[in-house]
Protein backbone atom coordinates (compact mmCIF):
# COMPACT_ATOMS: atom_id res chain seq x y z
CA UNK A 1 0.00 0.00 0.00
CA UNK A 2 1.33 3.64 -0.92
CA UNK A 3 2.45 6.02 2.01
CA UNK A 4 0.05 8.43 2.63
CA UNK A 5 2.35 11.13 2.38
CA UNK A 6 3.52 10.20 -1.45
CA UNK A 7 2.73 13.40 -3.19
CA UNK A 8 1.41 12.09 -6.57
CA UNK A 9 -1.42 10.07 -5.33
CA UNK A 10 -4.97 10.17 -6.88
CA UNK A 11 -6.46 13.10 -6.52
CA UNK A 12 -3.50 15.36 -6.07
CA UNK A 13 -2.85 18.84 -8.31
CA UNK A 14 0.51 20.24 -9.26
CA UNK A 15 0.87 23.47 -10.48
CA UNK A 16 3.64 24.34 -12.30
CA UNK A 17 5.67 27.54 -13.92
CA UNK A 18 8.97 27.07 -15.61
CA UNK A 19 10.82 28.81 -18.65
CA UNK A 20 12.02 27.19 -22.37
CA UNK A 21 14.77 26.92 -24.74
CA UNK A 22 13.45 25.69 -28.05
CA UNK A 23 15.12 24.22 -31.39
CA UNK A 24 13.36 23.90 -34.60
CA UNK A 25 14.13 21.95 -38.05
CA UNK A 26 14.67 23.94 -41.02
CA UNK A 27 11.04 24.19 -42.79
CA UNK A 28 9.38 25.56 -46.26
CA UNK A 29 7.12 28.62 -46.23
CA UNK A 30 4.09 28.75 -48.55
CA UNK A 31 2.90 32.40 -49.35
CA UNK A 32 -0.69 32.72 -51.19
CA UNK A 33 -2.03 36.11 -52.20
CA UNK A 34 -4.13 37.87 -54.65
CA UNK A 35 -1.30 37.73 -56.77
CA UNK A 36 1.63 35.91 -55.49
CA UNK A 37 1.82 32.31 -54.82
CA UNK A 38 5.23 31.01 -53.82
CA UNK A 39 7.31 29.14 -51.43
CA UNK A 40 10.34 29.54 -49.76
CA UNK A 41 12.51 26.48 -49.11
CA UNK A 42 14.28 25.62 -45.94
CA UNK A 43 13.81 28.56 -44.18
CA UNK A 44 16.21 28.64 -41.06
CA UNK A 45 14.98 30.16 -37.66
CA UNK A 46 15.51 29.98 -33.62
CA UNK A 47 14.18 30.93 -30.74
CA UNK A 48 14.80 33.63 -28.65
CA UNK A 49 14.76 33.28 -25.01
CA UNK A 50 15.37 36.79 -23.05
CA UNK A 51 19.06 37.06 -21.34
CA UNK A 52 18.56 36.04 -17.74
CA UNK A 53 17.63 39.13 -15.56
CA UNK A 54 15.55 38.75 -11.82
CA UNK A 55 13.54 41.39 -12.39
CA UNK A 56 12.48 40.07 -15.79
CA UNK A 57 12.05 36.38 -14.95
CA UNK A 58 10.13 37.46 -11.39
CA UNK A 59 9.04 40.47 -11.77
CA UNK A 60 4.93 39.76 -11.63
CA UNK A 61 3.97 42.36 -15.01
CA UNK A 62 7.07 41.14 -17.09
CA UNK A 63 7.24 36.96 -16.47
CA UNK A 64 5.58 36.22 -19.90
CA UNK A 65 8.16 38.41 -21.76
CA UNK A 66 10.51 34.91 -21.66
CA UNK A 67 9.88 31.89 -23.08
CA UNK A 68 7.96 30.35 -20.57
CA UNK A 69 5.52 27.21 -20.02
CA UNK A 70 3.09 26.89 -17.53
CA UNK A 71 0.35 23.87 -16.86
CA UNK A 72 -1.67 22.47 -13.82
CA UNK A 73 -2.10 18.97 -13.75
CA UNK A 74 -4.34 16.31 -11.67
CA UNK A 75 -3.80 13.29 -11.05
CA UNK A 76 -6.52 11.03 -11.82
CA UNK A 77 -5.17 7.40 -10.20
CA UNK A 78 -1.55 7.26 -8.70
CA UNK A 79 1.19 8.29 -10.34
CA UNK A 80 -0.95 9.35 -13.99
CA UNK A 81 -1.92 13.11 -15.01
CA UNK A 82 -4.24 14.84 -17.20
CA UNK A 83 -2.55 18.49 -17.83
CA UNK A 84 -3.45 21.24 -19.44
CA UNK A 85 -0.95 24.45 -20.17
CA UNK A 86 0.74 26.32 -22.25
CA UNK A 87 4.32 26.39 -24.07
CA UNK A 88 4.91 29.94 -25.00
CA UNK A 89 8.05 29.81 -27.37
CA UNK A 90 9.44 32.01 -30.01
CA UNK A 91 10.30 31.35 -33.45
CA UNK A 92 12.14 33.84 -35.37
CA UNK A 93 13.46 33.23 -39.14
CA UNK A 94 17.03 34.21 -39.35
CA UNK A 95 16.89 37.07 -41.49
CA UNK A 96 20.98 36.84 -42.65
CA UNK A 97 19.88 33.96 -45.12
CA UNK A 98 19.32 33.44 -49.13
CA UNK A 99 16.72 30.36 -49.63
CA UNK A 100 15.38 28.64 -52.57
CA UNK A 101 12.30 29.92 -54.30
CA UNK A 102 9.89 28.65 -56.23
CA UNK A 103 6.76 30.44 -57.30
CA UNK A 104 5.59 33.61 -59.00
CA UNK A 105 4.85 37.27 -58.08
CA UNK A 106 3.15 39.38 -60.34
CA UNK A 107 4.81 43.05 -58.26
CA UNK A 108 7.56 43.50 -61.03
CA UNK A 109 9.69 45.20 -57.95
CA UNK A 110 9.78 41.84 -55.76
CA UNK A 111 9.78 39.65 -58.51
CA UNK A 112 13.38 41.10 -59.36
CA UNK A 113 14.53 39.74 -56.43
CA UNK A 114 14.74 36.54 -57.29
CA UNK A 115 18.02 35.47 -58.97
CA UNK A 116 18.20 32.12 -59.99
CA UNK A 117 15.42 30.55 -58.22
CA UNK A 118 16.75 32.13 -55.05
CA UNK A 119 15.95 35.38 -53.06
CA UNK A 120 18.04 37.04 -50.62
CA UNK A 121 15.99 37.87 -47.27
CA UNK A 122 19.18 39.86 -45.76
CA UNK A 123 17.84 43.31 -45.61
CA UNK A 124 14.09 42.39 -44.89
CA UNK A 125 12.59 44.03 -47.46
CA UNK A 126 11.54 40.95 -48.81
CA UNK A 127 10.60 39.51 -45.63
CA UNK A 128 10.48 39.72 -42.03
CA UNK A 129 8.92 36.77 -40.49
CA UNK A 130 8.34 35.49 -36.63
CA UNK A 131 5.69 34.63 -34.20
CA UNK A 132 7.34 36.40 -30.96
CA UNK A 133 4.78 36.64 -28.79
CA UNK A 134 4.94 34.12 -29.21
CA UNK A 135 4.53 31.07 -30.77
CA UNK A 136 1.96 29.25 -28.34
CA UNK A 137 1.53 25.66 -27.69
CA UNK A 138 -2.28 25.39 -26.04
CA UNK A 139 -2.13 21.65 -25.23
CA UNK A 140 -3.11 19.18 -22.92
CA UNK A 141 -1.23 15.96 -21.81
CA UNK A 142 -1.40 13.04 -20.06
CA UNK A 143 2.12 11.92 -17.98
CA UNK A 144 2.83 8.99 -15.90
CA UNK A 145 5.40 9.23 -13.13
CA UNK A 146 7.65 6.28 -11.61
CA UNK A 147 9.29 6.61 -7.98
CA UNK A 148 12.74 6.41 -8.50
CA UNK A 149 14.02 7.51 -4.61
CA UNK A 150 12.66 8.19 -1.64
CA UNK A 151 14.55 10.42 1.31
CA UNK A 152 13.39 11.21 4.37
CA UNK A 153 12.89 15.29 3.21
CA UNK A 154 12.52 14.32 -1.10
CA UNK A 155 11.43 12.36 -3.55
CA UNK A 156 12.90 11.86 -6.97
CA UNK A 157 10.09 10.81 -9.79
CA UNK A 158 10.66 9.78 -13.63
CA UNK A 159 7.87 11.38 -15.77
CA UNK A 160 7.24 10.24 -19.27
CA UNK A 161 3.78 11.34 -21.31
CA UNK A 162 2.79 12.92 -24.79
CA UNK A 163 0.67 15.69 -25.25
CA UNK A 164 -1.69 17.64 -28.10
CA UNK A 165 -3.18 20.84 -28.54
CA UNK A 166 -3.51 24.11 -30.53
CA UNK A 167 -1.31 27.04 -31.69
CA UNK A 168 -2.49 30.50 -31.08
CA UNK A 169 0.47 32.64 -32.58
CA UNK A 170 0.96 36.25 -32.60
CA UNK A 171 2.75 36.17 -35.68
CA UNK A 172 4.60 39.34 -36.82
CA UNK A 173 5.21 39.59 -40.04
CA UNK A 174 6.33 41.89 -43.06
CA UNK A 175 5.98 40.70 -46.47
CA UNK A 176 6.87 42.32 -49.86
CA UNK A 177 5.36 46.20 -49.01
CA UNK A 178 2.33 45.18 -47.08
CA UNK A 179 1.12 46.50 -43.88
CA UNK A 180 2.71 44.85 -41.12
CA UNK A 181 0.82 41.83 -39.39
CA UNK A 182 0.88 41.39 -35.83
CA UNK A 183 -1.85 39.32 -34.11
CA UNK A 184 -3.29 36.11 -32.55
CA UNK A 185 -4.69 34.11 -34.54
CA UNK A 186 -5.57 30.23 -34.48
CA UNK A 187 -3.33 28.66 -37.13
CA UNK A 188 -2.65 25.19 -36.45
CA UNK A 189 -2.05 22.25 -33.87
CA UNK A 190 1.15 20.23 -32.43
CA UNK A 191 1.45 17.01 -30.88
CA UNK A 192 4.35 16.11 -28.76
CA UNK A 193 6.28 13.93 -27.10
CA UNK A 194 7.91 14.51 -23.38
CA UNK A 195 10.05 13.15 -20.41
CA UNK A 196 10.79 14.76 -17.40
CA UNK A 197 12.74 14.13 -14.10
CA UNK A 198 11.02 15.61 -11.16
CA UNK A 199 12.56 16.54 -7.22
CA UNK A 200 9.58 16.64 -4.80
CA UNK A 201 11.01 18.77 -1.79
CA UNK A 202 9.28 18.47 1.41
CA UNK A 203 6.42 16.59 -0.20
CA UNK A 204 4.98 19.42 -2.28
CA UNK A 205 7.65 21.89 -4.11
CA UNK A 206 8.72 20.67 -7.23
CA UNK A 207 11.98 21.23 -8.79
CA UNK A 208 11.12 20.06 -12.89
CA UNK A 209 13.28 19.93 -15.89
CA UNK A 210 11.72 18.15 -18.53
CA UNK A 211 12.56 18.01 -22.22
CA UNK A 212 10.08 17.61 -25.39
CA UNK A 213 10.18 16.57 -29.18
CA UNK A 214 6.93 17.31 -31.26
CA UNK A 215 5.85 18.43 -34.60
CA UNK A 216 3.82 21.88 -35.10
CA UNK A 217 1.66 22.31 -38.31
CA UNK A 218 0.44 25.87 -38.82
CA UNK A 219 -1.87 26.02 -42.56
CA UNK A 220 -3.27 29.25 -41.59
CA UNK A 221 -0.69 32.14 -40.58
CA UNK A 222 -1.87 35.62 -40.91
CA UNK A 223 0.76 37.30 -43.09
CA UNK A 224 -1.32 40.91 -44.28
CA UNK A 225 -2.91 43.65 -41.52
CA UNK A 226 -6.57 43.80 -42.88
CA UNK A 227 -8.94 40.77 -43.72
CA UNK A 228 -7.61 39.79 -46.89
CA UNK A 229 -7.32 36.14 -47.86
CA UNK A 230 -3.32 36.46 -48.07
CA UNK A 231 -2.06 33.39 -45.63
CA UNK A 232 1.22 31.42 -44.89
CA UNK A 233 1.50 27.65 -44.10
CA UNK A 234 4.59 25.89 -42.31
CA UNK A 235 4.93 23.02 -40.42
CA UNK A 236 8.24 21.71 -38.71
CA UNK A 237 9.44 19.74 -35.81
CA UNK A 238 10.78 21.19 -32.69
CA UNK A 239 12.65 19.88 -29.64
CA UNK A 240 12.41 21.90 -26.37
CA UNK A 241 14.22 21.86 -22.82
CA UNK A 242 12.12 22.81 -19.60
CA UNK A 243 13.50 24.01 -16.42
CA UNK A 244 10.90 25.37 -14.06
CA UNK A 245 9.10 24.93 -9.94
CA UNK A 246 5.77 23.67 -9.19
CA UNK A 247 4.05 23.19 -5.75
CA UNK A 248 1.76 19.94 -5.30
CA UNK A 249 -1.22 18.67 -2.96
CA UNK A 250 -3.75 16.42 -2.42
CA UNK A 251 -7.18 17.00 -3.22
CA UNK A 252 -8.95 14.21 -1.17
CA UNK A 253 -8.32 12.83 2.22
CA UNK A 254 -6.59 9.70 2.28
CA UNK A 255 -8.35 6.98 4.00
Amino acid sequence: MKAQNEPFRKGAVMVFWGWNNAAYTHTDIHFKGADYNFQLNDVVAHDRQSPFRFNLYFNPSKITVPQVNYRISYFIKDDMAISIGMDHMKYVMDQEQTVDFKGNISDPKYAAMVHNGKVDLTDGEFLQFEHTDGLNYINTGVQKYRHLLNHTNFDVYWGYGAGLGVLLPKSNVSLMGFERSDRFHVAGFGLDARTSLNVIVWKHIVAQIEGKAGYINLPDIKTTLNNKPDKASQDFAFAQVNLGIGYTFNTKKNN
